[in-house]
């Protein structure tokens, strides 16, 4: 995998249009089940939003009684998540580490942020540094794209112009156009499967305690395309081992 990789989001038209997301269609099966895993999972209400984007994860986490701070690399994305949310703490990271942060955390959040990062050098790098953050039963949970998720139409996103992705293998290049935002020049992620995910988090000494792979149900009002038989998203809820 090239290290020329480039977060996407870093563009400033790119993160307006982000910023006016909310959890329309597939995005809401990603967001459907968390309060749940909060409550079973968490204990304590410091948290981090790890790649926080445009803030809307932080400002969830806030809504559940989370004092949240977000962080991100991406300049842009910070600029709209100060806009719309002038109150809320949001900090810069670099590629280097992550920002100054006042841990432990009871929760260390990362939705869609390590589809983004490009080598297992640097996602080991960033779970070692989230692993250094959590309180002694702090939980990370990871909200990261299915394998599947690239080789099928959705509601909120079209693969269809990239045949190319049912090839793709761990750390390739995989390509997403996003339907929810008026920008859908196509989205460049990085392939991860379930089995890569769990060597990575074994390295950094992070243990699976939960998975979760939402599906689409009947009741929700959406008019699901592939998400009634097939998850879009895993969701990992990790904790530390000795």
């Amino acid at each position: 995998m090239e290290s020329s990789f480039k977060n996407v989001y870093e563009d400033e038209l790119r993160a307006r249009a982000y910023a006016q997301l909310d959890f329309p269609g597939t995005y809401h099966l990603a967001f459907r089940d968390l309060p749940g895993l909060f409550e079973k999972h968490v204990r304590g209400t410091n948290a981090l939003d790890f790649g926080c984007g445009a803030g809307r994860s932080t400002r969830f986490l806030r809504r559940f009684g989370f004092k949240a701070v977000g962080v991100d690399i991406a300049p842009a994305m910070l600029q709209q998540a100060c806009t719309i949310d002038p109150t809320g703490d949001y900090r810069l990271a670099t590629t280097e580490g992550p920002a100054v942060l006042e841990g432990p955390f009871d929760l260390i959040f990362a939705a869609f942020t390590f589809d983004n990062i490009p080598t297992d050098p640097a996602k080991a790098s960033a779970l070692r540094a989230l692993r250094a953050l959590l309180s002694s039963a702090g939980r990370v949970m990871a909200v990261v794209s299915s394998p599947e998720i690239y080789q099928h139409e959705w509601v909120s996103f079209s693969t269809k112009a990239f045949p190319q992705n049912r090839h793709a293998h761990d750390g390739d290049r995989v390509r997403i156009v996003m339907l929810d935002v008026p920008d859908q020049r196509p989205v460049e992620d990085v392939m991860c499967s379930d089995a890569h995910y769990r060597e990575l988090f074994t390295t950094v000494r992070l243990e699976v305690v939960e998975l979760l792979r939402p599906l689409g149900t009947s009741g929700e009002g959406i008019e699901w395309v592939t998400e009634a038989r097939v998850a879009p998203w895993s969701i990992y809820v990790l904790g530390a081992t000795c």
